[in-house]
């Protein structure tokens, strides 16, 4: 049995401002990272926090770790660099809808073919909030924002079935505000091996007066019942149980592909799939097995000789 974490949330914390808008759902997501790091008992001098543009870009400043505040759309193959320079930090990027299904998609896509191991958390808001309130990519076809001068005329994608299809082994759902849940399911995903997803859906008082904190507590509707209901108290399994058997696999993608389109009047948050198989790093120490005892960052290259490289250029 694994001893108990001696780390608390607030050996995480800095003391940097926070500039964040009164209401956010990035101080939820940000506060479920304090407590999962803490609650797994990671050490601040082995976590690396990666990020791209946007409000959720600041959240490295935000986290007692190293940090890394990279390009719009770029953050994960930042943090994939990241993970292959030092394969003995825990890795974690941190992205909005906009950075990571926007100008991020094809990294997105291309994450989950390698499988590395590291954990993408995507602050789901539906607009970039940074830059006034447009309609992300995740935003439904004819809604319209305060912000926005009409509806949004093309179609919201789902992250979901997007992360199932391109082979994240670990894809869930969390809500911003349900802070505690969301804590124990950013532990899992970073407990995962292999390239873990998190969409986590958030509230933006500032531009989103659609998916306010009232909406998704259902406060709009005949019966008050809240809209967010979590997929395990309903008896609901994500597991492949049995990795090597392919049928399985496409059993458990097809039923988390169902749900990841509930997206009305119930939205469900919890863990829709997952798969425990090799990771890239592991396809890299079979091929060469220094990989595997010695991180990259802590090789000693002085006695190489490159030679070779440079006569092949010749």
């Amino acid at each position: 049995m694994a001893e108990p974490s001696t780390l608390t949330a607030k050996e995480f914390r800095t003391e940097i401002w926070n500039d964040w808008c009164p209401g956010c759902g990035d101080f939820g997501i940000l506060n479920a990272l304090h407590m999962a790091l803490a609650q797994l008992g990671i050490p601040p001098h082995r976590t690396a926090v990666f990020s791209g543009i946007g409000c959720s870009g600041k959240t490295p400043h935000y986290i007692n770790a190293y940090g890394f505040h990279t390009l719009h759309g770029r953050v994960i193959p930042s943090a994939t660099g990241g993970k292959l320079a030092n394969h003995g930090m825990e890795v974690i990027a941190v992205g909005g809808d906009g950075d990571g299904y926007g100008i991020g998609a094809g990294y997105f896509i291309n994450a989950g073919r390698r499988n590395l191991d590291f954990t993408y958390i995507v602050y789901n808001n539906g607009v970039y909030g940074l830059t006034k309130g447009q309609a992300s990519p995740t935003l439904r076809k004819g809604l319209k924002t305060k912000s926005m001068p009409e509806q949004a005329i093309i179609d919201g994608i789902n992250p979901i079935a997007l992360a199932l299809g391109a082979g994240y082994t670990f894809v869930a759902r969390g809500y911003a505000l349900e802070t505690k849940s969301l804590a124990n399911l950013l532990a899992r995903a970073i407990q995962h091996r292999g390239t873990a997803l998190v969409d986590v859906l958030q509230t933006c008082p500032t531009y989103n007066d659609l998916q306010t904190k009232e909406w998704y507590a259902g406060e709009d509707r005949p019966d008050k019942q809240s809209r967010i209901y979590k997929l395990e108290e309903n008896g609901y399994d994500p597991v492949v149980h049995n990795p090597a058997d392919e049928e399985e696999i496409v059993a458990k993608k097809a039923q988390a592909l169902v749900k990841s389109y509930e997206n009305g009047e119930k939205i469900p948050v919890g863990v829709f799939y997952v798969l425990e198989t090799s990771t890239m790093e592991d396809e890299l120490s079979e091929r060469n097995p220094e990989f595997a005892k010695t991180p990259l960052a802590e090789a000693d290259f002085s006695q190489r000789d490159v030679s070779p490289l440079f006569d092949e250029l010749a």
